[in-house]
């Protein structure tokens, strides 16, 4: 996730809650933190602590399970990878999902915590890498179990079917799509309504909603050139995959510029470039990983077919003796949550949070892969009334955002640590309690109350 444009989040010049230390159960308020607050923090510390890489999330998964588990859920592992999922059925009434993510980043933290992660992996390719959970996901698991747990004991107060999912591979967009390709939506009732929600570096206490899409969709590639390797005193007899790696990286940033509407809004990175050894010598080639991002799949294709051409071009131009290969890794649609339940969600934490604690959300160009468990996935899923809803959790605590530079909250805001940061330090106590109540809100406003369920 990106930090929003400071100039379109109401209330982001306003801390809520109480300064604290960045404790991990934090104040629930005047007295002690209630039970599923206090063993939510316990839980967001574990993970935190031990993080796994995306497809790897063996450890997490189990620990979701077997907390879902004692709460009365019934519990099923396994699902398109390391995916956990817990039902609850509660009488007539809608089947509402609740999703949240299990895979951390290969980044190194540098919060200086006393729960930092000092963990490492090996990624599919064999490279060790350290491991942290610099997007939040260990917060959205630890408001997810907090929910679960807090509707579990207070069941008198709504029916239906509750389905809390813990998706695995989110970060290299697969998990979702693999989820539903194992059935997940056969496997258990399929829901009618999908909610998560995302941490972003606005003030803790605050959640933000966006008024269309709130996510981009995204496309990531692999490009591999293929040259002729050699030796380095020579490179007229190899034909150096480097270069013509080089020159495709350059021509590709000039597509949004070039070939893009001034009015949409692309983006296109070069994130990898890996090639060679040692410096004497010529490899034989080289690969590069490039993600490309768009609010219409429209500018995806057409982006996307760009990059082809260039790659296929640059290619030539540098006398590859093998043509280029360019596959998709991975892709999602545009995250667009549905007008009517958002606003439904919207307008329960206006009367939960008053309305300075709910933010307008701008669109950003990070992606999920959310959008699939909806109508996006259909294809996949086989479910065509699937409404979803979708906000961002604030995570900021008092004494971050004092001590972040700037005079206003547009110069905070940037200047604060973003997700996927090697800094990026959720307060635990602020985020831990709204997002809680956010999740158990929400489905208090779309599930019906015993009265109305049964028609009274």
């Amino acid at each position: 996730m990106t930090t929003p444009s400071p100039g379109r989040v109401a209330g982001s010049d306003r801390v809520a809650g109480p300064d604290s230390p960045d404790s991990p159960a934090g104040p629930a308020g005047p007295g002690r933190p209630d039970g599923p607050t206090t063993r939510a923090a316990e839980f967001y510390v574990t993970l935190h602590r031990d993080p796994e890489l995306s497809g790897q999330e063996e450890r997490t998964a189990a620990r979701l399970a077997a907390r879902l588990a004692a709460a009365g859920y019934r519990v099923e592992t396994g699902i398109g990878g390391h995916g956990v999922a817990g039902v609850l059925r509660n009488g007539p009434g809608p089947v509402l999902m609740l999703r949240a993510e299990l895979d951390a980043l290969p980044v190194e933290e540098r919060t200086g915590l006393p729960y930092a992660s000092t963990a490492r992996a090996r990624t599919a390719a064999g490279e060790d890498v350290p491991v942290m959970h610099a997007c939040g996901h260990d917060a959205h698991l630890a408001c997810l179990m907090g929910a679960a747990d807090t509707l579990a004991g207070a069941r008198a107060g709504w029916r239906g079917t509750l389905l809390v999912v813990g998706q695995p591979a989110e970060e290299t967009l697969r998990g979702a799509r693999a989820m539903l390709a194992d059935g997940l939506y056969r496997r258990f009732e399929p829901p009618s309504m999908v909610l998560a929600q995302h941490t972003v570096p606005l003030p803790g206490g605050m959640v933000a909603h966006g008024g269309g899409p709130v996510t981009a969709g995204g496309v990531t590639l692999e490009v591999v050139v293929h040259g002729r390797g050699g030796h380095a005193a020579a490179p007229h007899l190899a034909v150096d995959p480097l270069l013509a790696a080089a020159s495709i990286v350059l021509r590709l940033q000039a597509v949004v510029s070039q070939e893009c509407s001034p009015a949409e809004q692309v983006v296109l990175t070069v994130g990898s470039l890996r090639a060679g050894g040692p410096a004497n010598l010529v490899p034989d080639s080289a690969t590069l990983g490039v993600t490309v991002r768009a609010f219409s799949a429209a500018a995806l294709e057409r982006v996307v077919a760009a990059v082809r051409r260039i790659v296929r071009a640059e290619a030539e131009a540098s006398r590859c003796p093998v043509a280029p290969t360019v596959e998709v890794l991975a892709e999602s649609g545009v995250n667009l949550p549905d007008p009517g339940l958002t606003a439904t969600v919207r307008t329960a934490h206006l009367a939960a949070f008053g309305a300075q604690r709910v933010a307008d959300w701008p669109p950003s160009m990070a992606t999920e892969d959310f959008p699939l468990f909806g109508p996006a996935g259909a294809g996949l899923h086989g479910v065509t009334d699937v409404r979803t809803a979708y906000w961002m959790l604030g995570t900021v605590g008092p004494g971050q955002w004092a001590a972040a530079p700037g005079a206003t909250a547009a110069e905070k805001l940037a200047a604060l640590p973003p997700n996927h940061s090697p800094a990026f330090r959720p307060h635990p106590g602020l985020t831990l309690r709204t997002g809680i109540a956010a999740l158990v809100t929400a489905v208090g406003a779309v599930l019906p109350p015993p009265e109305r369920a049964a028609g009274g």
